[in-house]
C-alpha cells in the first residue's frame, strides 16, 4: 500500500474548506474507527494544540483521538510511545517550530516506527504548517530577505517522509515565492512546493491532489538551463518551469507533470 500524507499550508482551522480538508484526513483514518494521534511537539503551548485538535477532530466523526506529548528525545525512544503510533491509524503534526519536530524526533525510534509505518501504508501522516514542512528531505527554515538569493532561504534536514521535494506553507498569503525560488535553486533536484493556506496536498503514492481553498505552486528546476547561485547578489534561474494549482488538480512527481481536472470547482475537497 503507497504512503498517504495529507499535507496542509496552514491555517485550515478558518474556514469551511479547511475542515473539509481534515474531515478527509478523518475519513482516511477510518472515520468511526480511527484512532488518531496529535502531536504537537512543534508548539510552545502543545496542550493547547492537542485539546483543540482532539476536539475537531472527534467532532468531524473520528472514532478515538489523543494527545500523544512527545518532549524531548528521551520520550520520543520510549517504547510506550512506539507501541502507540503502532497501535494508530491516523497520526497529525500541528504547527509552531519545525526544527522542534526535526530535533526531537530525528533518528528516534520514533521517528523509525513513523517511517516504517508511512511506508507500509498502514498510517494516513498529516502536517499543518511546521508539520508540512518537516516532511520534507530537504526542510525550509525560513528566510525573509527580498529578492532571489542564497540569503532569501535557510534551510535544514528535514523528516523525508515525502521524498524529492521542498515544501514551503502559508505560500501566497506571506509572499514566499522569492524563498521556493532560491531554495529551488540551491535544490536543483528537488520540486519546489509552495502550498497556500487553507490548502493541502493529499500524496498517494506517485501522484498528489490539490485540496482547500487556494492554489499549489509548483517550481521545476529539472528543465532549467542555467542556474548560478553566487555567494552574494541574485541568483540566475533559466527556464526554469512553475505550476499554479488550484483545488482538484493532480500532479505526478516522477514525470513531473500536472494532471488538470477539466472543470474543477474552486476549492472542492472531495
Amino acid at each position: 500500500m503507497a504512503a498517504r500524507l495529507l499535507i496542509i499550508g496552514g491555517a485550515e482551522r478558518r474556514g469551511t474548506s479547511g475542515t473539509a480538508i481534515l474531515e478527509r484526513f478523518v475519513r482516511l483514518a477510518g472515520g468511526i474507527a480511527a484512532d488518531i494521534l496529535v502531536i504537537a511537539t512543534a508548539s510552545g503551548e502543545p496542550a493547547v494544540l492537542e485539546a483543540e485538535y482532539t476536539k475537531l477532530l472527534t467532532t468531524l466523526g473520528a472514532g478515538r483521538v489523543r494527545g500523544l506529548r512527545i518532549a524531548s528525545r528521551a520520550a520520543a525512544n520510549e517504547p510506550e510511545v512506539v507501541r502507540a503510533l503502532a497501535a494508530a491509524t491516523g497520526v497529525f503534526f500541528t504547527g509552531g517550530d519545525q526544527t522542534r519536530i526535526t530535533t526531537v524526533l530525528g533518528g528516534t525510534l520514533a521517528d523509525s516506527a513513523l517511517q516504517t509505518l508511512v511506508r507500509d501504508g498502514a498510517v494516513v501522516l498529516g502536517g499543518t504548517s511546521a508539520g508540512a514542512a518537516m516532511m520534507a528531505g530537504t526542510m525550509i527554515l525560513g528566510g525573509t530577505a527580498p529578492g532571489v538569493t542564497r540569503d532569501s532561504v535557510q534551510t535544514g534536514p528535514g523528516l523525508e517522509f515525502l521524498p524529492g521535494v521542498l515544501i514551503d506553507m502559508h505560500f501566497a498569503e506571506r509572499g514566499r515565492l522569492n524563498r521556493l525560488l532560491s531554495a529551488v535553486a540551491l535544490y536543483p533536484h528537488e520540486l519546489g512546493l509552495g502550498i497556500d493556506e487553507d490548502t493541502a496536498i493529499l500524496a498517494d503514492g506517485d501522484r498528489f491532489e490539490v485540496l482547500g481553498s487556494g492554489t499549489v505552486t509548483v517550481v521545476d528546476a529539472g528543465a532549467a538551463t542555467d542556474i548560478r547561485v553566487p555567494d552574494s547578489g541574485p541568483i540566475t534561474l533559466a527556464d526554469a518551469r512553475l505550476h499554479v494549482l488550484p483545488a482538484g488538480s493532480r500532479f505526478a512527481l516522477s514525470s513531473r507533470r500536472p494532471e488538470i481536472a477539466v472543470g474543477a470547482a474552486q476549492g472542492a475537497v472531495r
